[in-house]
């Protein structure tokens, strides 16, 4: 009887596989026959995935994702998403492809397929307010700071530096907060800030501290299509966006800051090209 219910379990498996297998490695022609391609990004992170005055999701990004769809002669539709559930989306199957603003981390990897190489890189600062005269990161010991909840880099900052943080759900809760003076600063994505500097509305804040922890960015399928079709077929993509310097046109597009990040890969890239 033990046997014969190991072997029914080992068929049920093996058919499971079968089953599943197919459909994973069928995304890239199930997107061509239909003919649109659907990818997450994030609405709420200028100037990476945010919505323009029409409503329209606009970005960086989104701008990436218009690529590959060009590159797939299909059209193109953008799911807005959120760090809480883009990972979801992906595994559900709402979304065929995420590119939203993710950090590349181990436990992640066991959750979604991260493709390499990887496309961008970010780091963690400060925005704050300039009458608090921040200039490193120990000043941060028992005073206030802004966060947004499940960022992975609140911890370590709250434990090496002492800053005592008032977690948000949104940015928009973290911005109301910060203007009216509950935190000395924002503890977020370097990135995030570079926009809100520029607009007259941040005109008393200030990014002055150095970037710490700087951590590359994920775009991801399905983690079964990670050495698949779908999988290799994005990889490539990458690495063209590197090659032709595609990343950095698009960085000055949208007025952000040159990174240092794209500037190596783009050169790594060509040398590997030579």
């Amino acid at each position: 009887m033990t046997r014969r219910l190991l072997g029914m379990g080992v068929f049920a498996l093996a058919a499971a596989a079968l089953a599943w297998g197919p459909a994973a490695a069928q995304t890239l022609d199930k997107i061509k026959q239909r003919g649109v391609i659907v990818v997450g990004s994030k609405a709420d992170y200028k100037p990476f995935g945010f919505r323009d005055p029409s409503g329209k999701i606009v970005g960086l990004e989104p701008d990436m994702a218009a690529d590959v769809a060009k590159k797939l002669g299909v059209k193109l539709e953008v799911e807005p998403v959120v760090s809480s559930n883009r990972m979801q989306f992906l595994q559900q199957g709402k979304i065929d492809l995420m590119i939203a603003t993710m950090n590349d981390k181990p436990d992640r990897r066991t959750v979604v397929g991260i493709i390499e190489p990887l496309y961008y890189a970010s780091g963690v600062n400060v925005l704050a307010a300039k009458k608090a005269g921040l200039k490193t990161w120990e000043q941060l010991k028992g005073k206030k700071v802004c966060g947004i909840q499940g960022a992975w880099y609140n911890k370590p900052v709250a434990e090496k530096y002492g800053a005592d943080f008032l977690s948000f759900k949104g940015q928009a809760e973290v911005e109301t907060a910060l203007l009216q003076g509950n935190c000395v600063g924002w503890v977020y994505d370097d990135t995030a800030f570079a926009e809100r500097l520029a607009d007259a509305k941040w005109k008393d804040f200030e990014m002055k501290l150095p970037t710490i922890m700087e951590e590359p960015w994920g775009l991801a399928v399905r983690l079964e299509e990670r050495e698949g079709p779908w999988g290799k077929f994005m990889s490539q993509m990458i690495q063209d966006w590197h090659k032709s310097g595609r990343l950095i046109e698009l960085e000055k597009k949208w007025k952000i800051p040159a990174s240092a990040y794209l500037k190596k890969m783009n050169e790594e890239a060509k040398k590997a090209k030579s």
